[in-house]
């Protein structure tokens, strides 16, 4: 039998809670997606800081009136974000692949507005990020993630957190390292096809001047591109190791850097 009983203190305690959960849940992928519909979010925020509520131990938050209480809500605030901004910009790995492709094989032009990131995105960009939210949730990776934040609360109790900036903008800096890393990958293919079609193309047009080879290489560089593409579809299961993996390294690293080691 489950039993609730709350005091001003374990209610103040609760609400801290809760804001770091419904602020992760806000932002996080999968969870905060903009198609999510409000009354889920919230019910999923309340549940899981009601189980939480259990959990977390309860100690003296040392706070001297209104002011002291709003900055601890304040920082919980801060951390649940940072925690899902971690997993949520791991999704713009894969839109950076999306528009280099679109760029070489001519649909940079066309854009489609992307629920997760909240922006307009490139055709492939948005086609992308789909299938890697589609195994997100096939490799159970959104448990990871909601896993995340609960058992931070291990390293970063409430109102126990110590922001060491150095550490979180280093992280951000290697983060964005292993974003054109990861995503130039996602485009070798697609890349290399292209540059080889590049050249065929520049050898045609010195052999046969009559021809107009910018007619002819936009319609070749669309097939070659779409060709590539469904060739190594196949491959993307590998594809999103690499993104959940940098998902990852991404949140521990926002963790380690909101706590005192």
């Amino acid at each position: 039998m489950v039993n609730y009983s709350f005091s001003l203190l374990t209610f103040e305690y609760f609400i801290l809670i809760l804001v770091r959960i419904s602020c992760f849940v806000y932002i996080a992928p999968f969870f905060g997606m903009q198609n999510t519909p409000g009354r889920v979010k919230v019910g999923l925020s309340f549940f899981v800081s009601l189980l939480l509520f259990q959990l977390v131990p309860k100690e003296s938050l040392g706070y001297t009136g209104i002011v002291g209480y709003s900055i601890i809500v304040l920082k919980e605030g801060i951390t649940g974000l940072l925690i899902g901004f971690a997993a949520n910009i791991c999704n713009s790995i894969i839109l950076l692949a999306g528009n280099i492709i679109d760029i070489n094989i001519g649909f940079s032009m066309a854009t489609e507005y992307n629920p997760q990131m909240q922006t307009q995105a490139s055709v492939t960009g948005n086609f992308y990020s789909y299938v890697v939210m589609l195994l997100l949730m096939i490799t159970n990776m959104h448990h990871y993630i909601l896993r995340a934040v609960a058992d931070s609360y291990q390293l970063i109790p409430v109102n126990g957190q110590a922001f060491q900036w150095d550490h979180l903008m280093q992280g951000m800096l290697t983060y964005l390292i292993n974003m054109f890393v990861i995503a130039f990958r996602i485009v070798l293919p697609v890349f290399a096809c292209i540059m080889i079609l590049n050249c065929i193309l520049g050898i045609m047009a010195k052999v046969s001047p009559q021809m107009n080879m910018f007619a002819i290489g936009m319609q070749l560089k669309v097939l070659v591109g779409l060709t590539i593409m469904f060739l190594t579809i196949s491959l993307f299961l590998n594809v999103s190791d690499f993104i959940f993996d940098e998902m990852k390294r991404t949140i521990v690293s926002m963790i380690k850097g909101m706590y005192a080691s």
